[in-house]
């Protein structure tokens, strides 16, 4: 089943979301300060590309992880998170859409906190 939902997933814009966060992570290494961010963009962008039978999971992140978080969720993870969350509620309205719907859960899970978290 999860072979299907990526499928459909990947055909009505899960191609779009991969290449719109690969790009947003190539400007963000343009920068050695921004190398960090780039690199979370990137695992975001893996997870949008082939989302069904993967799993998110916060892991343990430290000192620099706890600060480049809070950059993060400042910066623009908290606007990521929201919006997920209302895509995924809509998707849910109907009962087609629900394993869509949760994935766009696990978006906004990662795109809320994405240092330190591992995908599965």
């Amino acid at each position: 089943m999860s072979f299907i939902g990526n499928v459909i997933w990947l055909i009505f814009g899960g191609l779009i979301g991969f290449l719109t966060w690969v790009i947003a992570g190539l400007l963000w290494c343009l920068t050695i300060i921004g190398i960090p961010f780039g690199i979370q963009c990137f695992k975001i962008a893996r997870l949008v590309l082939w989302p069904f039978g993967k799993e998110v999971e916060s892991g343990n992140f430290g000192a620099g992880g706890l600060i480049g978080n809070i950059i993060w969720l400042i910066l623009f993870g908290w606007e990521l998170a929201i919006s997920h969350l209302i895509i995924g509620l809509i998707f849910c309205l109907t009962i087609i859409g629900i394993p869509f719907g949760l994935q766009h859960f696990k978006f906004a899970q990662l795109s809320l906190i994405p240092f330190g978290a591992e995908i599965h």
